[in-house]
Formats: structure tokens, sequence, C-alpha cells
């Protein structure tokens, strides 16, 4: 039994059983990766996945308990390389950042910039994705740290939740929009017109959907998407009236738009960095983190991954362009 056998079984769970996808994720051929596979099974004396053919259909329950040892291990050894990286001080590695369109359209950009800069030797993979799928990729070890938000300032699941910044939502219309002369629209005013926002607006939890319902108001959601662009692109087609991020707006958005606040009953949001719990941070994953979140403190948030421990974080700060 090999380290890399035992990397490749963990990368085979995470890539839904797909040997193709979970082969590319280790930089393996597929051949080699399945024969590393056979040959653990022949170690072990039995079966880690089902088979259907020549395809893999389920984890055994050995194979189960096999699986939840390997990714402790794995994840050690991965602590124990961070820890030497960060002792000889290499710069050199990848960073895999899970996060919403919208901060990676119109956040990440100058921090992921510096980082760059700082340690040219580092590759970045940065991964877009649906909110409701942050954390679940996170969860599976598929990045190094995952950028999301929340209404209010609940903290996320799934790791070492760090909060990085408060941020609005802003009413987004065309010019000469009848919602446009209003300085403060309320909901009942956006109840009246068909509305804009993100995916995550038609999930029963979301915090839009709440505040209209606290009203007894029901939204109109003509359409939703991951991408704010897309939200401003049928904002002008006049397609409706759009509700979306205040970082996603431009100042050549001005030129044929009108961003007012959105109604006070819409909360305000946080957005957090979350990190895998007893994770060792490569040492410009934390630069990443400070550069977006000046507010936090290098040694408190080792210390915090160390322990595996809430901390007292700094109130986040209102979000600011770069």
């Amino acid at each position: 039994m090999t380290l890399t056998q035992l990397r490749y079984l963990v990368a085979i769970a995470d890539a839904g059983l797909n040997i193709t996808l979970a082969a590319d994720r280790v930089h393996a051929t597929q051949p080699g990766l399945s024969k590393q596979l056979k040959q653990l099974e022949e170690e072990l004396g039995f079966l880690l996945f089902s088979r259907r053919g020549r395809a893999l259909g389920s984890v055994t329950p050995a194979g189960a308990e096999v699986l939840e040892r390997a990714r402790n291990i794995v994840a050690e050894a991965d602590n124990i390389r961070a820890f030497a990286a960060n002792q000889r001080r290499e710069v050199q590695g990848e960073l895999t950042v899970i996060t919403t369109h919208t901060q990676a359209r119109f956040v990440l950009p100058p921090a992921i910039a510096a980082l760059v800069k700082r340690y040219p030797d580092v590759s970045v993979h940065l991964q877009p994705v649906g909110e409701s799928d942050v954390l679940d990729l996170l969860a599976r070890g598929s990045a190094d740290i995952a950028i999301t938000s929340t209404a209010g300032d609940i903290a996320p699941g799934g790791g070492l939740a760090l909060p990085l910044f408060r941020w609005q939502r802003r009413v987004l219309v065309p010019k000469r929009h009848p919602i446009g002369e209003l300085r403060a629209p309320g909901l009942s005013d956006l109840a009246a017109h068909p509305l804009l926002s993100y995916e995550s607006s038609v999930r029963p939890e979301s915090s839009l959907r709440r505040a209209f319902e606290a009203e007894g108001l029901m939204p109109q959601l003509a359409l939703t998407a991951r991408d704010a662009d897309l939200i401003k692109t049928y904002v002008r087609a006049g397609l409706g009236v759009g509700l979306l991020a205040e970082m996603a707006l431009l100042p050549e958005d001005d030129r044929d738009l009108t961003s007012l606040p959105a109604p006070a009953s819409i909360p305000a949001c946080t957005t957090w960095a979350v990190l895998p719990r007893e994770r060792v941070l490569r040492d410009y994953t934390l630069d990443l983190l400070l550069a977006l979140a000046p507010q936090l403190d290098r040694r408190d948030v080792r210390q915090a991954l160390e322990i595996n421990a809430p901390h007292d974080w700094p109130p986040p700060p209102e979000w600011q362009p770069a």
C-alpha cells in the first residue's frame, strides 16, 4: 500500500467514481490509475468499489471504511508537505480557490494579481461556481479556500469561516425606468415589476424571498443567473428590475443604468473565506486571505486552524472598491 494509491482512491471518490476525471485531477493516466486501484484491492483482499461492466458502480461498505481513513492519511501528508514548504520558504505551488461568479469577477482580481506578482511560480486555479456549490466542493477537498457570502452575519459551515467584508444589494434599472424616479424604492415597488437576480433567490430559504414574504408580497422572478454581468445585460434589454451585489456595479454602468439602494428590509450580506479545518496553509494562501481582509491577524488565523476552535474575529468592514 502506498500514499499514491490512497491519493488515487480519494480522487476517484471525489470525482464521482469517474476514472477519467480522477486521473486528470491527480495528473495521472487513466490506465495507470486503474492499475494502482486494482493493486490496492488485491493487497487488501476485497473490492473498494462495485463494478458495472468496466465502470465503477458504488463504494462498497468496506471501501467506505478504507476511504475515510485514506482521507485522513492524505490530508496529513499534505499538511506535512505544506509545513515543510513553508519552513523552506518555498515560493512555488498551486492554489485552488472556489467562489461565486460575482466574487471572482469583481472582488478577487486585484488580490490575485498582487499574489501572482509576489509569487510568480504559484499557479492559481479559480473555479467560479453557483453559491450552493461552493461549500460542497470545499468539503470534497477540491479547494484550498472557498469564498462565499451569507445574508446578515451568520457564518457558513463546512470549515473555519473568517469574515472578510460586508456589502449591500442594489436595485438596477435602465435610465428613464419608473423605478429610477424613486429615491428609495420599497419592496412593494419592486413587487410590481419583474425581477432579475441571482439564482439563489429561487431557494425557499433565500433572504430575498423571506423579506418579501414578511410583508405579504411575492417577488416576480423573471430571470435568475449566477453571473452579475448577465443580470445587467438583461436589465439593459428591458426584461425587468435587477437586484445584485454592489461590487458588481462599475463606473461605466452609469452611462445607461440607474442604481438605487435596495429596500432596508433586504439584509446586508457578509463575504467569508472558509478554510478546511486542521489544514496547514501555505504562506501564499494566507497572503491572499490578508489581501482581502487586512483587518485579520496572520497569527490568529494560523492558531485558529491549529486548535480547530472558533475565534472572535474583528468586525468586517464595509465593502470598498480596490
